[in-house]
């Protein structure tokens, strides 16, 4: 029986600190040896943000730490890794710099072949982990720094069909909730408070709702939600301000991705319809539940990461790694950090993905 290749990953391009090791079953499966994730949400929840310098700093201190703790968790040796797969971007330059430097030092020092990934594949394939995902397929994105929707052909093999013009889902939950008064990262917790409020006492804009295609916008969004936050007199207040926006977000990601699926299916002959949803923000319950009866309404198979993958993670970097490894798609150790990396690499640059990086 021939061995079966064990994938290092590392993931650093913002605010975690992370590493996995993955491998394959006889069948082809990916199985996770080790996942793990180190978050630095005390660093820098008195900053309301990510500060770009602590983060690398924090990265730096844990990385070591980090990836011996993915092998030893693994139970294999460090001399079984066959390579060794870093985010190279899109991200935080100072941030991508720690975990592309040690992924390239590991792999130098093991003799083991190198493979940059671009994080947002590692989105893209992240379904992968838990479930068999045939191409083509329609693909969502969205997450703290992105918001698009792209056709997959397979590895390398991507198209846009929309993106956000100003800022990304995640940014929009996360400001909203700053402004809500909510520590960071308080996207999250904008779906707790919405559970208690009425959605329907704020009526809020629906930026380029009504325009064709499927790009998005959200600044507007916030904005509005800036005014009437000036005037919240009681708790009360805030649950219908995260009532209404979540319902507001839920309005415009119906339409969108309704105008995507027409967009897909107009540009692609398909047997089966097959859409999949990733990044930090597929963990919202009330977006999984509308999108999910969405693909109900027009017949498309949904598929969504587990929720512990669906924020950023070094199993899908490595998920990545483990393709290319398999394709002798391998990169030289001068291979550069990119802050702006686009996976459609035609795609005009539209403000908003990746702006903030």
């Amino acid at each position: 029986m021939s061995k079966k290749p064990i994938i290092l990953g590392i993931e650093t391009s913002c605010d975690e600190t992370a590493a996995s090791i993955i491998s394959e079953n006889n069948q082809g499966i990916p199985i996770i040896l080790s996942n793990i994730v180190s978050s630095q949400v005390e660093v820098h929840k008195e900053f309301g943000g990510v500060v770009p310098e602590l983060a690398a700093r924090a990265h730096i201190n844990k990385i070591d730490w980090i990836v011996q703790k993915a092998i030893d968790d693994s139970g294999i040796k460090k001399e079984a890794i066959d390579a060794v797969a870093s985010t190279a971007g899109p991200g935080l330059i100072v941030c991508l710099s720690v975990g592309l430097s040690f992924g390239k030092s590991f792999a130098s020092a093991m003799s083991i072949p190198f493979i940059s990934v671009n994080h947002l594949e590692g989105h893209a394939l992240s379904p992968k982990l838990n479930s068999k995902l045939d191409y083509p397929y329609l693909l969502l994105l969205i997450s703290g720094g992105h918001s698009q929707y792209l056709s997959v052909g397979g590895i390398g093999s991507y198209k846009r069909l929309g993106t956000t013009i100003d800022d990304a889902l995640g940014e929009a939950f996360d400001k909203t909730a700053k402004l809500l008064g909510i520590e960071f990262p308080g996207g999250p917790q904008i779906e707790v408070l919405a559970k208690k409020g009425d959605p329907n006492r704020y009526q809020l804009p629906k930026p380029i709702f009504n325009k064709g295609g499927c790009n998005l916008s959200f600044a507007g969004l916030k904005t509005a939600v800036l005014k009437i936050s000036k005037n919240i007199k009681k708790e009360q207040d805030k649950f219908d301000i995260a009532a209404s926006f979540q319902k507001t977000i839920l309005d415009i990601m119906y339409k969108k991705t309704k105008n995507a699926f027409d967009e897909y299916e107009k540009n692609n002959k398909l047997e089966n319809k097959i859409f999949v949803v990733a990044g930090g923000v597929a963990a919202n319950k009330e977006i999984r539940t509308m999108l999910e009866n969405l693909c109900s309404e027009n017949e498309y198979k949904h598929i969504f990461p587990p929720i512990n993958l669906c924020g950023d993670n070094a199993a899908m970097i490595a998920m990545v790694g483990l393709e290319k490894f398999k394709m002798k798609k391998f990169n030289d150790l001068d291979y550069p950090a990119k802050p702006r990396w686009s996976l459609d690499e035609n795609a005009a640059y539209l403000k908003g993905a990746g702006v903030k990086l």
